[in-house]
């Protein structure tokens, strides 16, 4: 019997970005995730029409709220789209608080590039006016639909799709798509991106028995992440040196995750004392607005977070953990005599306040930068990591003295061996496998891995393929 089930792949196919995929099936269009796509060479697909008109589609089943999945929701709602965007209540309040800011970045690069380039008396690859603004992203919020692990939504005629926990970030998911006709029926899954087991503060990954077609995301599908010493011991020797020492620790920390993660490391060691109780700032206002839904959304912590919670042992509530929200504020860190550790966005330090403190202290032999995160090519966190002597921060060269430190390990996307694990779990053979969401290597790698370790159809489609399940 014919399904009639189609299945587009308009982005995060052989590339990480722009997830976004289109499922047609009984008259019903679904888009899977409507991200935004950030490597330099797609960046202009960003500008483009959608492939499919905006206002024809039903529903949006949204995995997480990294920009790269729910990046360009308010370019989609601007265009015509008029139906719900379901995912959990966790990525629907984390998604506006990142999209509001998105679409201020947005206003601000418009606005400096087209200064820049009246003074150039030339013309850039995009137009000068934002992707999307403040009020487009603003116009979608109304448009979320805030559902739980787990719960099961129709979504038309024989359609119908439920959440499972991914284990990435706080409330991402992977999406499980039912298709019925006529007493026949055939399951997609979405693994958005798929997180770790043992992992600190989420539950680890949903898996799944029975699964007739599945996406699996690829990013680190042609590695295997180091083996690093624990966590929470590389911590503990950072800071009682430079304790030691009289400098201060600088962290560069993504907002989403990283800086929860960090804060509840530091809150562990606290509690056994195996640090000095010093001063530690949270300097970075949307890692603040999203560690506040952390804390309304206890019921998504594993047992061990359950348990700190309960028992007034939060990593979020802290002695001595300070939220700092204004640019003062910020600016007065720099004065405090004695060691801090300042904890500000952005991760590769490409911008915000990160740099301010990296001013203050790059130079100060006594003092450590510590990176947590993946730090992209040409990024100003890429230089310093890398070895650079001097670096240019807000314009001015600065020789690099500070101890330089990285901790590995933090990474909240599964390896190749973890992402076969929870492949793995299926009892029966899928009718096929869809390698996404990867550079273009790591796809074709993690592809040949699978074909290699099993006997199952697998297919790393290109942009804009399209394919027919059967």
């Amino acid at each position: 019997m014919n399904l009639h089930i189609k299945l587009s792949f308009l982005g995060a196919a052989r590339n990480i970005t722009g997830s976004r995929y289109l499922l047609e099936a009984n008259n019903v269009r679904l888009l899977v995730d409507c991200g935004l796509f950030q490597e330099r060479e797609f960046r202009s697909r960003n500008w483009d029409p959608f492939p499919i008109p905006p206002r024809t589609l039903d529903a949006v089943l949204l995995t997480h709220a990294h920009l790269d999945h729910c990046g360009l929701l308010p370019k989609l709602v601007r265009e015509g789209f008029r139906g719900k965007i379901y995912c959990t209540a966790a990525t629907s309040e984390i998604s506006q608080i990142i999209l509001q800011d998105s679409a201020h970045i947005q206003e601000e690069d418009a606005e400096f590039k087209r200064r820049r380039h009246e003074r150039e008396r030339r013309k850039g690859p995009f137009p000068e006016i934002p992707l999307y603004t403040v009020s487009d992203a603003r116009a979608s919020f109304p448009l979320f639909a805030p559902v739980r692990y787990g719960e099961v939504i129709q979504l038309g005629d024989g359609v119908r799709a439920s959440f499972h926990e991914a284990g990435h970030v706080l409330g991402s998911s992977m999406i499980k798509v039912t298709v019925s006709q006529e007493g026949d029926h055939r399951t997609i899954v979405f693994s958005g991106d798929v997180g770790r087991w043992d992992r600190p503060i989420l539950r680890d990954p949903s898996v799944f028995s029975e699964i007739d077609y599945v996406l699996v995301e690829s990013t680190y599908g042609d590695r295997l992440h180091k083996n690093s010493p624990d966590i929470s011991d590389s911590l503990a020797e950072i800071v009682n040196s430079t304790w030691k020492a009289g400098g201060n620790i600088i962290v560069p920390s993504f907002a989403l995750e990283r800086s929860q993660e960090v804060l509840y490391h530091l809150n562990e060691l606290v509690l056994e004392d195996r640090i000095p109780h010093l001063m530690v700032f949270l300097d970075s206002p949307m890692a603040i607005s999203i560690t506040e839904v952390f804390k309304r959304h206890s019921e998504l912590f594993d047992q061990e977070m359950s348990n700190l919670v309960r028992n007034n042992r939060s990593p979020f509530d802290f002695p001595n953990l300070k939220m700092v929200q204004t640019v003062d504020e910020s600016k007065a860190i720099n004065h405090i005599s004695g060691t801090v550790m300042v904890i500000a966005g952005s991760g590769m330090c490409t911008g915000g306040r990160i740099k301010h403190h990296l001013v203050t202290n790059i130079s100060r032999r006594e003092s450590t930068i510590l990176f947590v995160g993946y730090q992209a090519i040409a990024t100003l966190g890429r230089q310093i990591v890398d070895g650079a002597k001097k670096v240019r921060i807000l314009g001015r060269y600065h020789p690099v003295r500070a101890r330089i430190a990285q901790i590995h390990g933090f990474s909240s996307h599964a390896d190749r061996n973890e992402l076969f694990r929870w492949l793995s779990e299926l009892k029966k053979n899928p009718r096929r496998v869809f390698v996404v969401h990867g550079e273009s290597e790591a796809t074709q790698k993690f592809g040949a891995f699978l074909r290699k370790k099993t006997a199952w159809d697998i297919s790393v489609p290109e942009y804009g393929a399209e394919t027919f399940l059967e």
